[in-house]
């Protein structure tokens, strides 16, 4: 325990926020001093190693976890930084159940480390990579994660729109907004095979499921609501396809295919009966796929930036 804090992740967020000024006031003056030889000799000495959490070789190795070293201080900072954007996140999880508005800010200050790592700290780094490096290090990797977390963030504001019983109008914009920002996900990792070429395969299942799994409830509020306004043929066949979208699909993981057979049942139950009023009452046209509408997004979740702390101390170098 630390201050009294018994979360593991405060725990570990609080060690790296003690941590990182240091870091950030080291490669300043290394930064300062590196025409010395002797500086120079002695980041050649660094052997800086981390092992990588996204890289399939580390899911898959029978020998333990692979490590990459580069004797770069940026290096060492880019990781650090990647790893208090995770944690930020796992502890936005261990919030989720009780402060749904502290887990959302908690994925959009994630989303802002992540924002300030692809802009700022990797950039300059990137020169320096070899080709064997953790995709960590990748302003790529950094891009997609800042995404994820603000899909996240989205998902977040999302559920508590629903605990206040939102117009399903707004909800399902709300859904699909989460899907469009997983799809930007996406897109960068096709667009960049070379960087990501070993990314691990459980990471763009999770993008992938979960983009399907907003959809999929984009389409069921959309549907609600078009029946509640008299369009009972038109809802059918929004969730007609929305059934057959989710069946199209079968997870990996046990955990996502009882997600996928909860939305798949109540898909299924609210379409039964739309269907039996829509055989005995309403008697509507049901489309065809090509005449569904197209579902609409509205992304509302933004970016808390980061802001790294400076720390005004000198440090004089006995190499």
């Amino acid at each position: 325990m630390s201050g009294g804090i018994t979360s593991r992740h405060q725990q570990d967020l609080q060690k790296l926020e003690n941590y990182l000024p240091l870091l950030e006031n080291l490669i300043e003056h290394a930064d300062m001093n590196g025409s010395d030889p002797r500086m120079l000799q002695w980041m050649v000495d660094l052997n800086l190693q981390w092992n990588s959490a996204l890289s399939a070789s580390s899911f898959f190795s029978l020998i333990g976890p692979k490590f990459f070293r580069i004797d770069n201080l940026r290096y060492e900072l880019g990781m650090i930084l990647f790893l208090y954007g995770a944690l930020m996140r796992e502890r936005a999880f261990e919030v989720l159940p009780d402060d749904l508005v502290q887990a959302a800010t908690l994925f959009r200050k994630a989303a802002g480390v992540y924002n300030y790592l692809t802009h700022t700290i990797l950039p300059v780094l990137q020169p320096f990579l070899p080709p064997e490096r953790p995709p960590e290090v990748t302003t790529s990797m950094s891009s997609i994660m800042c995404l994820i977390c603000l899909a996240e963030a989205q998902a977040v504001t999302t559920r508590k729109a629903e605990e206040k019983a939102s117009r399903g109008s707004l909800l399902a914009k709300l859904h699909y907004g989460v899907t469009q920002l997983l799809i930007e996900a996406m897109t960068i990792i096709d667009s960049n095979i070379g960087d990501l070429s070993n990314i691990s395969s459980q990471l763009i299942e999770f993008i992938s499921l979960s983009s399907i799994m907003h959809e999929s409830r984009s389409r069921r509020y959309m549907a609600t609501e078009l029946s509640r306004n008299g369009q009972v043929g038109l809802a059918i066949g929004i969730l007609r396809h929305a059934v057959n979208e989710m069946n199209r699909r079968s997870p990996s993981e046990q955990s996502w295919r009882v997600v996928f057979e909860q939305e798949i049942n109540a898909l299924a139950e609210i379409l039964q009966k739309l269907e039996q009023e829509n055989d005995f009452v309403w008697l509507d046209k049901i489309p065809c796929l090509d005449e569904l509408p197209f579902l609409e997004g509205k992304k509302i979740a933004s970016i808390i930036p980061y802001a790294p702390v400076r720390l005004e101390k000198e440090l004089v170098f006995r190499i």
